[in-house]
């Protein structure tokens, strides 16, 4: 009998011994080729002692994040409308206070042998029917609407705060007598009113300014007494009153800063109306005489060349649109922007 001797390293079950592994099962799916393919340079890692090279990271850094979340608020908070509106109107306050900066010619000087003349180079927006340059006249001219519009803003939103906060400090029998007088000047149209007035004082730049200052009192002055009597009525007024503060104190120290916060965004929206009704009567002959370049009185006088020099009227109607479009945007942007902050 023959004895076989067995290595033990090579008996299943021995430490040492190799693991037997079963058959992989056939498949019919071709071999994945793709871990043999090389990786792209930008992808490789080098892993020789003192080579830093990593992959590149696609995803966005936090500082990138955040820079889009303020570039995204940026466009929410200064839209494309506001910044149009804001760039006309530093054009037209360039036009009424540096007007030779945008023109160097006299708006009131004429050419009888340039009459009518389309644009050109020469004269960017042609000239009229007594051969004026028409730019020339809008630069000069936008220093008369906006003075008599702001002229005429200031003077309502004056007596419209005076007689708002009167009324909403006051005792009820002077609440209801100043009530009833803005009643009545509120129940007349502005266009109207602002007649009346200059057919009582005459027409001319500052009586121009002074009506439509009058036809605008009662807008504010309503806003003004309805913010006062709500500040009034507030919890710290009640209790700065039980400290022994006089109505004088409690009017300067708490009711006019808190009831007049209203007052610049009313005023930014009115202005746009107030140079409106500033050509609308100047149209119409009540505002500043010829040859005085304004833009209502520039529209008048275009009106019957509008077949034969239709920039004469053209041109002058959007410089008064695009500014009374612009100051109602800022305004109504700014109200809204207010409104979102009140709580």
């Amino acid at each position: 009998m023959t004895t076989r001797l067995i290595d033990p390293a090579l008996a299943p079950g021995w430490p040492g011994a190799p693991i037997e592994t079963a058959p992989s099962a056939p498949t019919d799916r071709p071999a994945d080729l793709s871990a043999t393919r090389p990786a792209p340079a930008s992808a490789r890692i080098s892993t020789a002692p003192g080579d830093q090279t990593t992959a590149p990271d696609l995803a966005p850094t936090a500082q990138q994040r955040a820079w889009r979340r303020a570039r995204a608020a940026s466009r929410r908070r200064w839209p494309l409308g506001l910044i149009a509106s804001l760039a006309i109107l530093s054009v037209v306050l360039t036009a009424a206070f540096f007007p030779h900066w945008l023109s160097q010619v006299d708006p009131t000087a004429t050419d009888l042998m340039a009459v009518n003349r389309p644009p050109s180079w020469a004269h960017p927006a042609g000239t009229d029917y007594l051969g004026r340059d028409v730019f020339a006249r809008i630069v000069y001219g936008a220093r008369h609407s906006l003075l008599i519009g702001l002229g005429a803003t200031a003077i309502s939103a004056l007596i419209g705060v005076v007689l708002g906060v009167l009324a909403g400090i006051s005792k009820p029998w002077v609440d209801t007598a100043v009530s009833r007088f803005v009643d009545i000047l509120a129940a007349f149209p502005g266009i109207l009113l602002a007649l009346v007035v200059i057919a009582l004082i005459g027409p001319g730049l500052v009586n121009l300014i002074v009506a439509l200052g009058v036809s605008h009192i009662p807008s504010y002055a309503r806003v003004v007494r309805a913010q006062t009597g709500q500040v009034v009525r507030s919890d710290y007024v009640e209790q700065a009153r039980t400290l022994g503060w006089g109505r004088f104190g409690l009017t300067w120290r708490h009711v006019l800063p808190n009831a007049l916060g209203v007052v610049p965004v009313l005023a930014t929206i009115g202005l746009g109306g107030a140079i409106v009704g500033a050509a609308a009567l100047s149209f119409i002959g009540m505002g500043p005489q010829p040859p005085t370049p304004e833009w209502g009185a520039i529209l008048a006088e275009s009106r019957n060349y509008l077949r034969q020099a239709w920039w004469t009227g053209v041109l002058p109607g959007v410089a008064l649109t695009a500014t009374v479009i612009a100051s109602t945007v800022v305004g109504r942007t700014w109200q809204a922007s207010s409104e979102r902050r009140t709580p």
